[in-house]
């Protein structure tokens, strides 16, 4: 409890530029906590939507009744989802202007449901670069005080004759109050931004396989109809 306040009183007694950091850098630390955790639901929905419509599509459901229902339920649809409904889409415009050429097909397909992982992987990084930004700004923000803290302390101590370590030791404690914040606002940001990051790049892979493996069913489709005169 003496602890608790005797940190509270260094903050007090720092000076108003120290007070001003450390004010910015807890609400930079709160603005960070908010986002990690929006971004940790936003991860783990993501991978359940896109889990479910992979167990979906390998079912053995044909691609018409994946499309029907990615159609109606859009707003609710994955990354996954989406990137097929804009495959199937391009495919069946394609196929409505009587195109029959197998590359052109595939090709048109592919290209729309690249330009749809690259809007899904932009939706997905959201909030990625504040996280960067909190863990490399903040230690440098938390330094400015602490220098300011300490700069103005000692300028406190110019008019003194007689200066000792109990004169000293309260000013660079307030001073480095605010290193120690920008350090607490820094760290869970670093983790969270390293951890997301790894997650992302696994939802990528995940995302671009079923591209691949999207493009094969299609053009194996469209082998067998040229095979059977359709």
């Amino acid at each position: 409890m003496n602890q608790d306040l005797s940190i509270v009183q260094l903050v007090l007694h720092a000076s108003l530029v120290v007070q001003l950091v450390m004010l910015l850098l807890v609400g930079v630390s709160i603005a960070s906590w908010a986002a990690i955790f929006r971004k940790l639901f936003a991860l783990k929905r993501v991978k359940a939507l896109n889990d479910e419509f992979e167990r979906e599509f390998w079912s053995g459901t044909s691609l018409n009744e994946l499309y029907a229902s990615a159609s109606q339920n859009a707003k609710q649809a994955g990354p996954m989802e989406r990137i097929f409904a804009s495959g199937m889409r391009e495919y069946q415009k394609l196929r409505e202007r009587h195109i029959t050429d197998t590359g052109t097909l595939l090709d048109g397909a592919r290209r729309a449901m690249r330009a749809s992982y690259q809007r899904e992987l932009d939706a997905v990084e959201v909030n990625l670069s504040f996280l960067a930004s909190v863990g490399s700004v903040s230690p440098y923000v938390g330094l400015f005080g602490t220098v300011w803290g300490i700069m103005h302390a000692f300028t406190g101590l110019a008019s003194l004759q007689q200066v000792t370590l109990a004169t000293v030791a309260p000013g660079i404690a307030e001073a480095l109050v605010a290193t120690a914040i920008g350090l607490f606002a820094a760290i869970p940001a670093v983790v969270a931004y390293n951890r997301f990051a790894h997650d992302i790049d696994r939802v990528a892979i995940q995302l671009e396989s079923f591209i691949e493996e999207f493009s094969n069913i299609l053009q194996r489709n469209l082998g067998a109809q040229s095979a059977s005169g359709h």
